[in-house]
């Protein structure tokens, strides 16, 4: 509030006064406090002025001189290389030349107009185009490994996309393509998906693969082994993008559900037990739980063609439900 202001309020409470008026009810009407106009008056007797002063002091944690001096000298030896304020404020301490925390480096910078570099932009991979096929069952696997730390074991899984079905898994404690091979041998058998000869078909009459392998980039799915082996299967291989874990969002997904609904498995030590553990849950998985992307049916259901008939009955059961309640209510409905 300026000094202009409070003068006129003194005056305003002056000539209420004059009128009669009580000091504090004057300063209730002109909603301040009385004190407050008191503490003006005895500044006005004392120093001539109702000017607010300065007032002074500063932060008693405040940075030095020769701190900020010695930030702006790390800034211009380090910056090319650490890049951002929370580092060249680590990179003090680690030299032993000033202590400071990341918000005093970002506010000394600020101040002196230095531009730090920062992290570089890394642009998104572009995704690699989806192989055309059709989207019906065993058309497209998805396929990937998670960690069992406690058991010292690596577990393979295969699920189908489109029916979301377990098709299989291998629990082993190495991750070469070896165990890819053996895997997808186990899940085509499984599937029926070989001739005679224990190979499958080379193409569709169309041209199109028979099946797509999906999963990320680790080694033993994109080894030269995985890539012969896929190739004399008829399968053909489409992976994410580096660093991208969400093109793989399906098996991801299923790994966390896995775990998620089941925290003994990761407590199990005996390589054994999690098999017939991993077994069972395959089991209760693909023929129990309800699955909601496919319109909670089980996986089972809509891998053998059941599910479309089961949605279909509980739409119809839901309609004659509605219908039933309708009938009782006005039925039954009281008579006023």
């Amino acid at each position: 509030m300026s000094a202009g202001v409070k003068l006129e309020l003194l005056g305003l409470i002056d000539d209420a006064v004059g009128q009669g008026w009580s000091h504090a009810r004057a300063c209730r009407v002109l909603d301040l406090a009385d004190v407050r106009a008191h503490r003006w008056r005895q500044r006005l007797r004392a120093t001539g002025s109702l000017e607010d002063g300065d007032p002074g002091g500063g932060a008693v944690h405040s940075i030095l001189e020769w701190e900020e001096q010695a930030i702006l000298d790390l800034i211009e030896t380090w910056g090319p290389v650490d890049r951002s304020h929370r580092k060249i404020a680590h990179r003090g301490s680690y030299t032993g030349t000033v202590f400071v925390s990341p918000s005093t480096v970002l506010r000394v910078a600020l101040k002196h107009q230095v531009r730090l570099p920062g992290e570089p932009f890394r642009p998104r991979p572009v995704a690699m185009p989806f192989p055309q096929i059709p989207w019906e069952k065993n058309r497209i696997w998805i396929w990937d490994a998670t960690h069992f730390t406690r058991a010292k074991r690596v577990a393979y899984a295969i699920v189908d996309v489109v029916t979301r079905y377990w098709i299989g898994y291998l629990l082993t404690s190495e991750q070469t393509s070896t165990q890819a091979q053996l895997l997808f041998a186990q899940a085509l058998e499984d599937q029926d998906l070989l001739d005679a000869d224990g190979l499958a078909p080379s193409v569709e009459d169309g041209g199109l693969p028979i099946l797509i392998a999906w999963s990320d980039n680790g080694t033993e799915m994109t080894a030269i082994d995985t890539r012969q082996f896929m190739a004399i299967m008829a399968i053909t291989q489409h992976h994410g993008r580096p660093g991208t874990p969400t093109d793989q969002a399906h098996i991801e997904s299923f790994f966390s559900h896995l775990k998620g609904e089941r925290p003994l498995l990761e407590a199990i030590s005996d390589p054994a037990v999690l098999d017939s553990e991993l077994a069972r849950a395959r089991e209760e998985y693909n023929k129990i739980r309800l699955h909601a992307s496919i319109g909670y049916v089980t996986p089972d259901d809509e891998h053998s063609g059941r599910g479309p008939g089961i949605r279909r009955a509980r739409a119809a059961g839901l309609r004659r439900a509605r219908e039933e309640r309708i009938k009782q209510n006005r039925k039954n409905r009281p008579q006023r």
